[in-house]
């Protein structure tokens, strides 16, 4: 079996997390984890919190709490969120660890030695009311590419366009609101990252099974106007990796930092090492999965992210690692995705529109967000969540679909044969025949899986569970028990053995649901080698719970009501 490496984007540590977030990268990759897993392959699944920069400074101040102590707070809510959805890390960790501390000041002592780092004298801007200057995400306003009059100084979230804070119009601190602005020179650090392009574009060029979203953004980038820009790694904050090349001091960069940029992916690799830290393994158990000259040339690195995080990850991050000249591994494949929309907006925390991870978990258990978004990943565009749709969904597919099956399977043989699987008849023809239909069904949904559509899969997993209701309507084994109840025994039988395959196949889906119906039904959760063999897991005689409902449904009253609670003020 292979050795498959997944990351997902790291959240920034100043808030909760909406479910566009959540299905932009956090529960995509969960999904791929526990698919791999269940196949039998080696999985390394790692997240973590972005903890420097502007973001966190900002939220630190408006909750009126020292920033490191803000931080770990944060962590410990995203980190509890993640499990109440059952993102199932093998570590969750934090960039501002001493792990990331040390490889950024590595990194950076590499590229310098590789002549990829160059000091640069530039102007910046300094806000008087603040008495500080501001680095770009302290500094709003309208984006000159778009008109969004949000813009942050890095990067506009609406076109994705990467700024500078000089490039915006009409600038305010985005601490005091104040435009009392003005540029002054300071020195900071660049990466050279022009020197790299020809060598990121050849790499880029060899993905021919990346995403189209993914290749497109990153040539843009590489394209766009002169091409791929140098970009500063440093910042005037005081929160944050101090500069360092290695271990040493980097003389006329006292009291600067590394912009989050920079630190942030490296925060993947530290997170491992900070797994192997956690479970007192040597430092070779984390550098098998990164340095290809100890073990990783056999790893499959993927990676999920939203679209406005694909610059940093097919070049900024590649840039780093390629330019340090030490064989770290690259990722192989980015899946990334477009944006989740909110009733015909977007999601916003100011304004508090939309559904955020704690509030979901407060009305609904997660395996019903959890479907919805995912059969509705916004994979190939933007997608949108509704009410309605989210209703429909969750009543349909859910409650109506593999909900209902379940119970009345279990509570058909409870009533006729008792809690256990009853012994007597055959299968016949129409049980072949559902068994060749599931056949190709778990066929596509595997390798739709495997290439990770998740849309695709869920779809096909749907109609994997239509199967079994329309097997158990068709057969009827409540009307035949009267007649033969043998055969009404040996279909009741064939449909228990499809309730423990549908607790199996879908817990990447739906591990909560999943999980009862498998205690439910005292099943195992092996992946399924053939759809025979899956169908006889459940012998005569096995004993077994009728589970409590799967899947409540949405009434028109919650929906309705939720609705209203989440409009956000207008």
């Amino acid at each position: 079996m292979s050795r498959i490496l997944i990351t997902s984007a790291i959240p920034y540590i100043n808030g909760i997390k909406h479910l566009g977030n959540l299905v932009g990268s956090q529960l995509p990759s969960d999904v791929y984890a526990r698919f791999c897993r269940a196949q039998g392959h080696e999985v390394m699944h790692i997240c973590a919190t972005d903890e420097h920069g502007t973001p966190a400074e900002l939220a630190a101040a408006k909750a009126g709490k020292p920033v490191a102590e803000y931080c770990a707070e944060m962590w410990k809510t995203q980190r509890d969120l993640a499990e109440g959805f059952g993102l199932a890390w093998d570590h969750f960790g934090r960039s501002s660890s001493q792990r990331n501390h040390e490889l950024t000041q590595h990194f950076a002592g590499q590229l310098a030695e590789a002549g990829l780092i160059e000091e640069v004298s530039e102007k910046q801007v300094y806000s008087h009311a603040d008495g500080r200057f501001l680095p770009d995400r302290y500094i709003e306003g309208t984006c000159p590419n778009c008109g969004y009059d949000s813009a942050r100084g890095d990067q506009c979230e609406n076109c994705t366009k990467q700024l500078d804070p000089t490039d915006l119009i009409e600038p305010r601190s985005a601490i005091s609101g104040s435009t009392d602005l003005e540029v002054r020179e300071t020195k900071h650090l660049y990466l050279r990252q022009s020197a790299l392009a020809g060598d990121l574009e050849a790499w880029i060029d060899s993905k021919k099974d990346w995403p189209i979203l993914t290749t497109s953004i990153a040539k843009k980038w590489l394209k766009d106007g002169d091409g791929l820009q140098d970009r500063g790694i440093t910042r005037d904050l005081d929160w944050g990796i101090p500069v360092k090349k290695g271990t040493e001091d980097w003389p006329g960069m006292e009291g600067k930092v590394f912009y989050v940029w920079f630190d942030a992916p490296i925060e993947y690799i530290a997170a491992t090492a900070e797994w192997a830290d956690a479970h007192s393994e040597p430092d070779s158990a984390w550098q098998r999965w990164w340095r290809t000259d100890l073990g990783a040339e056999d790893v499959r690195y993927v990676q999920f992210m939203g679209k406005d995080n694909v610059p940093f990850h097919t070049l900024s991050f590649p840039a780093t690692i390629l330019g340090s000249g030490e064989p770290w591994k690259l990722v192989d494949y980015i899946k990334s995705f477009n944006y989740l929309n909110y009733q015909g907006g977007q999601f916003s925390t100011s304004k508090g529109r939309g559904v955020f991870m704690d509030q979901a978990l407060e009305i609904l258990p997660a395996d019903y967000w959890r479907w919805w978004l995912l059969s509705n990943a916004p994979e190939t565009s933007d997608a949108e969540f509704t009410w309605e749709n989210f209703q429909t969904g969750v009543n349909k597919d859910l409650a109506d679909v593999l909900g209902n099956f379940a119970s009345r399977i279990t509570k058909f043989c409870r009533s006729k044969f008792g809690e256990s699987v009853p012994e007597g008849g055959e299968y016949g023809e129409t049980e072949l025949a559902v068994i060749a239909e599931l056949e190709k069904r778990f066929t596509a949904y595997q390798k739709h899986m495997g290439a990770i559509e998740i849309r695709k899969a869920a779809a096909e997993l749907r109609a994997i569970w239509v199967i079994g209701n329309e097997y158990l309507q068709s057969s009827a084994p409540w009307a035949v028990f009267k007649e033969n109840p043998a055969q009404a025994a040996a279909i009741t039988r064939f449909a228990l053995n499809l309730a423990a395959l549908y607790a199996t196949i879908s817990e990447p889906f739906i591990p909560f649901a999943a999980a009862d119906l498998r205690r439910s039904l005292r099943s195992r959760s092996e992946w399924p080698a053939s759809m025979e063999a899956a169908l006889g897991a459940l012998p005569a005689g096995h004993g077994f719970e009728v589970p409590d409902n799967l899947f409540t449904k949405i009434t028109d009253d919650q929906r309705e009501e939720w609705a209203a609670r989440f409009a956000g003020a207008r």
